[in-house]
């Protein structure tokens, strides 16, 4: 194994800068991505969540970095801190990002970023200061230790790259189906057309409507609006954060957006989990699973509702949040949760459609835990040299 410092190995390195918020002109158009710490952590970032404008790039000291380059969190709250990923596209940074481009005569580029992300908690035991940030400095003295063999390094970046490739894929599959179940759920379910008999849209062909009370609108003939109270038991869990483990079998739903492990289960079935408080998001899964005590579970007693409540529990979160109590910590009731109303179908072909799409996300996210596993497995494998390639 050959042994070096970043900076030996770079061609191109920097941060970048936040254009003041203050100037419009500096925001009003979508010219240039500019990428800032909470994304980083991706195996690849194609996009990113704001833009700046020329104007910023040219009055701002800027730089933008090319598709390839490795950008490293130098700092950020929680986890961010230390993580890091490739740039999929040109994009300029803000200044909590260190990003570099390697010099690929040296080295595979992309064997770096996953060295580095072998060394995710070596980079955070290198934090100095008060706040306990990296710098640049720090982050180019790093050493990293690679096959002297560049057939070794590409084998190596290959079979790591290809994991990730497929992750990224499913990724990108599971956000296709989760748009096409809630258009579904907005034309059947809220304009109401739906397909009716001869395969035409149910309401804009004309399809008989009845006037109901509770939504003060009309809705098909033969429709009942129901509230999830008369559907199923809104309970929450009753673990404290404390009961996650680090390799636990089950599935542990917080109000983090992030899904945690333990060791025991206290439900089954086909789950949405509401979060009372934080962000309040919405998931789902089915199987065994635990919960924490402000996260609430509703497990129909119908399946076949299952994908029907999701959506309408989702498409109820914004209006749930603006009225959520409490003068410091915002949290949404039980009686909330229970006054969501859900149109009941008389013949349930439609709740069918949409859970065939459930399910096909739940296999692909069943897919990329498994996946993750494999390449977390292999990486520190990898990287140390434990398992090599034969030439």
């Amino acid at each position: 194994m050959a042994r070096d410092k970043i900076k030996n190995l770079i061609i191109l390195s920097g941060s970048g800068s936040t254009p003041s918020r203050k100037n419009d002109s500096y925001w009003n158009s979508r010219d240039i991505p500019w990428l800032k710490t909470d994304q980083i952590g991706e195996y690849k970032i194609f996009d990113t969540n704001e833009y700046i404008s020329q104007k910023a790039f040219d009055e701002c000291s800027m730089k933008i970095y090319p598709a390839g380059s490795v950008s490293i969190a130098m700092y950020g709250e929680g986890k961010t801190r230390g993580s890091v990923s490739m740039l999929a596209a040109p994009m300029a940074t803000n200044q909590a990002c260190f990003t570099f481009v390697i010099d690929d005569k040296k080295i595979n580029s992309k064997y770096v970023y996953y060295y580095l992300k072998n060394q995710y908690d070596n980079l955070r035991q290198l934090s100095s200061g008060v706040r306990k940030n990296l710098n640049a400095d720090i982050i180019k003295n790093v050493e990293i230790n690679y096959p002297q063999s560049r057939s070794q390094q590409d084998a190596i970046a290959c079979v790591l790259g290809s994991i990730d490739d497929k992750i990224a894929l499913n990724k990108k599959a599971i956000i296709s189906l989760e748009s096409i179940a809630k258009t579904l759920y907005d034309y059947w379910f809220v304009q109401f057309d739906f397909p009716d008999a001869n395969g035409t849209p149910y309401k804009t062909s004309g399809g008989k409507m009845e006037w109901n009370e509770t939504l003060s609108r009309e809705i098909p003939a033969g429709w009942k609006v129901r509230r999830i109270k008369d559907v199923l038991s809104v309970v929450t869990g009753k673990e404290d954060a404390n009961f996650a483990t680090m390799n636990g079998k089950f599935k542990f739903f917080t109000c983090s957006d992030d899904v945690l492990k333990c060791d025991i289960a206290a439900f089954d079935g086909n789950a949405v989990l509401l979060a009372g408080n934080g962000n309040f998001n919405v998931k789902h899964y089915t199987g065994k699973f635990n919960a924490y005590q402000r996260t609430y579970v509703l497990i129909p007693n119908d399946n076949n509702l299952y994908g029907v409540l999701y959506l309408s529990v989702l498409r109820m979160v914004d209006t749930l949040t603006k009225h959520s109590t409490g003068s410091i910590v915002k949290f949404i009731t039980k009686g909330d949760v229970e006054d969501i109303k859900i149109l009941e179908q008389p013949n349930k072909e439609l709740y069918s459609k949409i859970n065939v799409l459930m399910d096909k996300i739940e296999k692909l996210q069943e897919e990329n835990e498994r996946l993750t596993g494999i390449r977390d497995f292999l990486l520190p494998m990898l990287m140390n040299g434990q398992v090599t390639f034969c030439q």
